[in-house]
């Protein structure tokens, strides 16, 4: 998978050790990281959050003037991106208070360069999925920009829900979707009790997108566990 379009994504470490802030922010921009700063303290973070919205974060967990857990809870008031807490102290509680705050990962110093480019790019990769305006089906293209549907040359034009259900499951092509993912991408937080109204969604999204919806080849179901998309069919004997 090319990862490029991900080298453009703003990335703030913050740690009080000026040498291991030089080294960090080297090595991010020899892997090609374009936007890259640092800072030393929380105060210089939060100007550097306000100023320039930092679309991932490395936190030391020890600061001068607080420390990287209150951090993310301020940064979390008007920032909504991926944090990954880079410290000296391994200790379990940290950890679990770390990932309790909603952390994406949490690396241990003294760390590998490489074991923290690997897990920088798993983190942008899940956060910020490359998307594709025009998914080609079978039968079918999607047309995520305009909401709609083109089979055969007709425009058919796509319902909120639907919209919501083909792009979790666009994002994930070729993967099995459960049904609780499927609900909450269209029915949020609380998606408990839809599953009924769920299946009826997926019957009008078939009739949008396949030449039969009685013999799907574009939205499969996988029983008792959810549903795939398959951008093409390739028949099997």
């Amino acid at each position: 998978m090319n990862c490029d379009y991900l080298k453009d994504k703003r990335i703030l470490f913050v740690d009080d050790e000026e040498g291991l802030r030089r080294m960090v922010c080297s090595i991010l921009k020899k892997e090609g990281y374009r936007q890259v700063e640092s800072a030393g303290t929380v105060k210089e973070a939060l100007g550097l959050c306000a100023s320039w919205s930092p679309e991932l974060a490395i936190l030391d967990v020890m600061l001068p003037d607080g420390d990287g857990f209150t951090l993310f809870e301020q940064m979390k008031s008007f920032l909504d991106i991926p944090v990954l807490f880079l410290t000296a102290r391994g200790e379990e509680d940290d950890r679990l208070r770390g990932f309790g705050l909603g952390a994406d990962d949490y690396v241990v110093k003294p760390f590998l360069p490489r074991e923290l480019l690997f897990r920088i790019q798993a983190i942008l990769r899940r956060t910020y999925k490359e998307e594709t305006p025009l998914l080609e089906l079978a039968f079918s293209k999607v047309d995520f920009e305009r909401a709609e549907v083109i089979r055969d040359g007709e425009h058919l034009a796509l319902t909120a829900k639907e919209y919501a259900i083909l792009q979790a499951l666009g994002r994930n092509l070729g993967r099995i979707v459960t049904i609780d993912a499927l609900c909450e991408a269209a029915w949020g937080d609380n998606p408990y009790g839809y599953e009924n109204t769920l299946m009826a969604h997926i019957r009008r999204i078939r009739e949008k997108i396949e030449e039969n919806p009685s013999k799907p080849v574009s939205l499969i179901t996988v029983k008792g566990l959810g549903y795939k998309l398959n951008e093409k069919y390739h028949e099997t004997h």
